[in-house]
């Protein structure tokens, strides 16, 4: 009787592993990308001093599309980096951060089709104290409301 029950168990969990793995392996890579395109998604600010204080780089995120998209959230990967949402009328939306780390108010900011949005991203090289010396890479994500992400990266080596 013992062994029945074994068995029974087994095929159930086969079942539930068979259904996860169908479910997944439909999803392509491109399932989770947004329809906004960014040129530019990687900068090397190179070696930067903690004396000097923050580093800012400003992206570009462009809807090429014939229908307008709304950026839902717009957040950080740490502490330390910031990130607006800047207008071409020059009105700024922000700051945007890493979540769990106080409020993060939602970016609700709609990117009419043809239009572009700056993302200016502010990393501060004093944020992690004396021990945030050495390599650094920091995210931001952008998710649009049918799920679509854009991830931008900044990359800087932190002296002292």
């Amino acid at each position: 009787m013992e062994s029945k029950n074994i068995s029974i168990v087994a095929i159930v969990l086969l079942v539930f592993v068979g259904f996860f793995v169908w479910g997944y392996s439909g999803k392509q890579e491109n399932d989770l990308k947004s329809s906004l395109v960014a040129p530019e998604v990687f900068y090397d600010f190179g070696t930067i001093s903690m004396k000097n204080g923050n580093v800012t780089k400003e992206f570009t995120v462009v809807n090429p599309t014939n229908s307008d998209i709304k950026v839902s959230t717009v957040l950080t990967s740490c502490m330390c980096t910031t990130a607006f949402v800047v207008s071409s009328d020059g009105s700024i939306k922000g700051p945007f951060r890493m979540p769990g780390m106080g409020y993060v108010p939602p970016a609700n900011e709609i990117i009419k089709a043809g239009e572009n949005r700056t993302i200016r991203v502010v990393y501060d090289p004093n944020a992690h104290g004396p021990a945030g010396v050495g390599q650094i890479n920091r995210f931001v994500t952008l998710t649009d409301t049918s799920g679509g992400v854009v991830q931008l990266e900044i990359k800087a080596l932190v002296t002292p």
